[in-house]
């Protein structure tokens, strides 16, 4: 048996066909799909429902949503270890501020290519978690791949016929998104004598993260050499609190050279902190103590530094200055001086060198002659 039409209504048929044999039991399975249409139109689909079959194409059709799917493999990648319990939080905030509301309930087999449209569409309008406003095109971008990145699984253990988000592009962000300090030397005096002064010329000098920052223990600073290592980070998430984490690629454990402005502050800074210990009578730094640990000894929180970094952005006029906007503004300067982008993606923790010349691709293209160089250089290597 191949395949059955049975009217059961005016415009009403049930498909009946050989969807081939059981992977475990070995058993033939026997398919049924409603169809709504012409009886001619009822041919052509069950025509195209055996051509699947014999293409390894049919997908057997499920009621699980859109939401459903994505929330069981943000799960699955952080019990994998694919991403971090940070990555996950912010895939899950992701999915629940951006995806599920508006595309959430449709059945996984029947999301289109249209519906990834109208949903970045609806996200550019009116997509803030509480409806006043749209959202930014990068913001869009992520939860953009998040969604691709289920749905690659999905396609991948056949519970889907294409992953449609891949045949949608995300929208373009434009390049002046990228906020960079462009006065250093006026920045610096701005931030100078504020709490957050040393944790900012980290580092807008060494293009450090803000968890890595907060990671770093004195036994890392190597003062004669002139050099930072950078081997653990700190990450924040109400799962697990405040805790320390393994760089994510094995290019995040480096060694960064510091200027001599940084060598400096960085000296001031432990004498501060010596000064102030030997008040309290509480003897010698050691080696494994944190640069930024808590009047208790306990770890800072990433939380409260982004905030405090926020609103001090605010006071000096920058709002849209983030924390991580220094390391940009770092990465920038070198692209400036004319590094080479091999040693800028090193001093980075990147990956690859085209992962530094994708993101920065916009701050070459005022030079087309350090472009060309980029690039030659990434592929030489």
């Amino acid at each position: 048996m191949r395949g059955h039409i049975q009217q059961r209504g005016k415009n009403s048929f049930r498909l009946k066909f050989d969807a081939g044999r059981d992977e475990k039991t070995g058993e033939r399975r026997t398919q049924f799909v409603t169809f709504r249409g012409t009886k001619r139109q009822a041919q052509i689909k069950l025509a195209e429902l055996i051509t699947a079959v014999d293409q390894s194409k049919y997908v057997e059709p499920n009621k699980i949503t859109v939401g459903e799917f994505v929330r069981v493999r943000v799960d699955h990648w952080e019990a994998a270890g694919d991403i971090s319990a940070r990555t996950a939080a912010r895939y899950r905030e992701l999915v629940e501020n951006q995806i599920v509301p508006h595309i959430g309930a449709k059945l996984l087999q029947k999301l289109r290519t249209l519906d990834i449209e109208e949903w970045h569409t609806t996200l550019r309008t009116s997509g803030r978690a509480n409806g006043k406003g749209g959202l930014s095109p990068r913001t869009i971008g992520h939860a953009h791949r998040v969604l691709g990145k289920a749905l690659r699984d999905a396609a991948k253990n056949e519970m889907v016929v294409k992953n449609v988000v891949a045949s949608q592009s995300a929208p373009k962000v434009d390049d002046d998104e990228m906020v960079i300090v462009k006065d250093v030397p006026g920045f610096i005096e701005l931030v100078r004598g504020h709490r957050l002064f040393v944790p900012a010329m980290i580092s807008l000098f060494t293009g450090m993260r803000l968890g890595e920052v907060l990671a770093l223990r004195w036994g890392r600073v190597d003062f004669d050499r002139k050099v930072i290592q950078v081997r653990e980070a700190l990450e924040e998430t109400k799962a697990h609190c405040v805790r320390f984490k393994a760089p994510k690629t094995k290019a995040g454990r480096r060694d960064i050279t510091l200027p001599d402005l940084l060598v400096e502050t960085l000296r001031e800074f432990r004498k501060e902190q010596l000064e102030f210990r030997v008040k309290l009578g509480a003897g010698k730094l050691r080696d494994d103590a944190l640069l930024f640990a808590g009047l208790d000894g306990g770890l800072p929180s990433q939380k409260r530094y982004s905030k405090a970094w926020s609103d001090f952005a605010d006071q000096i006029r920058m709002p849209d200055l983030a924390f991580h906007n220094l390391r940009h503004t770092h990465a920038s300067q070198l692209i400036d001086a004319g590094v080479d982008i091999v040693t800028i993606s090193k001093r980075l923790g990147h990956a690859k060198p085209d992962i530094t010349l994708r993101i920065y691709a916009h701050l070459f293209q005022k030079d087309d002659g350090k472009a060309a160089a980029a690039i030659n250089a990434a592929l030489s290597r």
